[in-house]
């Protein structure tokens, strides 16, 4: 099985920052996309950032310019640098890993994601 810890959450003033980490651990073959993604109280979860296993990134509009997306392949582990942080980002924040997995001595694919982990920006 695939585990995912996620940390770095917690209360900061606005224009302030927060780095979140998430790292993936298990029976790893390979990880092909990771992303985050949050979800504020009465709103849909969405997507604020992604990136490949190339290193192309993704990000939403809301969080261009401020948000930066990186991971350390390495590690099985991505970052989410959080800058300019508004009281609109108050939200649940989830790590999402895709990738493949060993099973004995065959391969599967998994999608899993993290128990979250609380962002408030708020004076």
């Amino acid at each position: 099985q695939v585990q995912l810890v996620e940390s770095g959450g917690g209360l900061v003033q606005p224009g302030g920052s927060l780095r979140l980490s998430c790292a993936a651990s298990g029976r790893i073959f390979s990880i092909n996309a990771m992303g985050w993604y949050r979800q504020a109280p009465g709103k849909q979860r969405e997507l604020v950032a992604a990136i490949s296993s190339g290193g192309s990134t993704n990000y939403a509009d809301s969080v261009k310019g401020r948000f930066t997306i990186s991971r350390e392949n390495a590690k099985n582990t991505v970052h989410l640098q959080m800058n300019s942080l508004k009281p609109e980002d108050t939200a649940v924040y989830y790590c999402n890993v895709e990738g493949k997995r060993w099973e004995g001595r065959a391969l599967y694919e998994f999608d899993i994601w993290g128990q979250g982990t609380q962002v408030t920006v708020s004076s």
